[in-house]
């Protein structure tokens, strides 16, 4: 795991967290709707920072994917590449 990016979708994720105790907590498993509690209208905020962030564009598929924090790190460095 890239550490750069780990604090960087970190910090994306602050502003949108609901559950700040999950979020001092946070390992490659949290989820971002159960744990995190952010609602989908700010997950979909979250994907369009990301996306800006990173320079990337994020499909439908893999936004229905990106629901952990591993999970998010595995679709940015795959679009990276793409």
């Amino acid at each position: 795991m890239d550490q750069n990016q780990y604090e960087e979708l970190k910090a994306i994720l602050k502003p949108y967290v609901q559950n700040e105790k999950a979020f001092e907590n946070l390992t490659n498993d949290t989820h971002f709707i159960e744990d995190l509690e952010i609602n989908s209208a700010n997950l979909v905020d979250v994907v369009l920072d990301v996306e800006d962030k990173y320079d990337i564009e994020i499909d439908n598929d893999s936004m229905e994917k990106m629901l952990t924090i591993n999970d998010a790190l595995t679709i940015i460095t795959e679009k990276q590449k793409s």
